[in-house]
């Protein structure tokens, strides 16, 4: 029995090699003696794939793949040496997009919760990226509102995509933008919204805001929108109002203040003048600018001259800004934004001595002045600010009982 089971064995071993070769079994072939080597990415081309990463999220559109891009940007970044990071420099990509350091974005508060309730008071801003400014400036304006209207939910939403994944992708931080806050408010069974921009002025997005407001009339009971800063713009340079009188008070006093001063007379008497820079637009609301120009005048506010950094109305563009303060004999000059927040202009376009093209620079390269400080500061810091955007809100949920 035990030889009948090894010639089995044998048998089907057999068996096994004939199948084997019957298969047609190829011997190894012999190692490649010059294998082709393996290349290793450059500096610049790991550079290269985080700038297109970046350019990728540096859009006005969200789409369904934005959550992901983010994180894949910021990873790609965080993998680069400091050397590497250096070299990163796209469309709109640069070393500062991740690398800037502008604050703690722990600070701020992104107000995209649930359980809303019934009643909600929706804060919209352009927005910022700069973390310090967004949480002294816009969180500042939400939080003064929250107090006031302790029966209402705060929420938050940008009208800046770019911002918002810019935001994302470097702190983590989720904003909405107006889409997301309107569903959020659809999805919590809100009755009554109230919104309120952050805007200075009857402008672009101002208009862009309440287009997205319309898509929305028949999925929300009661949608009423508050109004922005600086109140209606009226007709022509000559139209000023309170809201504008306000905002050119509580605003130079502040300069003023900062700059040492007991008093706007002191400072002139002193030989300086205070510039402030607004944004400037195309939009037909740019006559704003030229009425809180009259605004400053109307108040006696003499050494006051109103700019923008678009140079939209012409009268506003830089070159102008300094001949006038030259003609008028001041040699010292301030310069501080009129803006809702101190972020990217306020940094770059005015205060940037850096940059040839940036306002201090061009203030000092006149050599028409002795002196040119900047105060990096925004509007929605101000106590008065955030009182007058308290009462426009007041005025809008007030209009609902009519």
């Amino acid at each position: 029995m035990k030889k009948a089971k090894t010639i089995l064995s044998l048998v089907l071993a057999l068996c096994m090699v004939l199948a084997l070769a019957a298969c047609g079994s190829k011997p190894a072939e012999p190692a490649n003696p010059n294998p082709a080597p393996v290349t290793e990415k450059t500096d610049q081309e790991l550079a290269d794939e985080v700038a297109a990463l970046i350019d990728a999220i540096y859009v006005q559109e969200r789409n369904e793949n934005t959550d992901e891009q983010c994180a894949a940007a910021k990873a790609a970044w965080d993998a680069l040496t400091d050397a590497q990071k250096e070299l990163v420099e796209g469309e709109e990509a640069d070393p500062d997009y991740f690398g800037r350091d502008t604050g703690d974005a722990s600070k701020d508060d992104p107000r995209n919760g649930d359980e809303i309730g019934e009643k909600e008071l929706l804060v919209v801003s352009f927005g910022t990226s700069f973390n310090d400014s967004r949480a002294t400036d816009i969180k500042g304006i939400e939080d003064a509102l929250q107090a006031a209207f302790p029966d209402w939910s705060v929420r938050r939403a940008f009208t800046a995509q770019i911002i918002i994944n810019h935001v994302q992708a470097r702190d983590g931080e989720k904003i909405d933008n107006m889409d997301q806050a309107l569903e959020r408010a659809v999805a919590n069974g809100v009755k009554t919204l109230v919104i309120q921009p952050t805007h200075l002025m009857h402008g672009a997005e101002y208009d862009e805001l309440t287009a997205a407001v319309e898509n929305y009339k028949d999925k929300i009971p009661t949608i009423v929108v508050a109004e922005p800063l600086l109140g209606e713009v009226g007709d022509d340079a000559t139209v000023i109002n309170a809201d504008k009188q306000a905002v050119a008070t509580c605003v130079v006093n502040e300069a003023v203040k900062e700059s040492g001063f007991a008093s706007l007379d002191e400072a002139e008497q002193a030989g300086v003048a205070y510039v402030f820079m607004g944004h400037g637009t195309a939009h037909t609301a740019k006559v704003t600018y030229s009425q809180m120009q009259t605004q400053m005048n109307t108040l006696g506010y003499k050494n006051v001259f109103i700019g923008t950094v678009e140079g939209e109305p012409e009268e506003t563009a830089c070159e102008n800004i300094i001949e006038a303060v030259s003609a008028a004999g001041y040699k010292t000059v301030v310069l501080r934004p009129l803006m809702v927040v101190a972020g990217d202009h306020a940094n770059n376009d005015m205060a940037d001595p850096e940059d040839p093209e940036s306002w201090v620079s061009m203030f000092t390269a006149s050599a028409k002045f002795e002196k040119i400080d900047t105060q990096i500061a925004g509007l929605g810091r101000i106590a008065d600010v955030q009182a007058l955007y308290v009462a426009h809100a007041q005025a809008a949920i007030d209009s609902l009982e009519k």
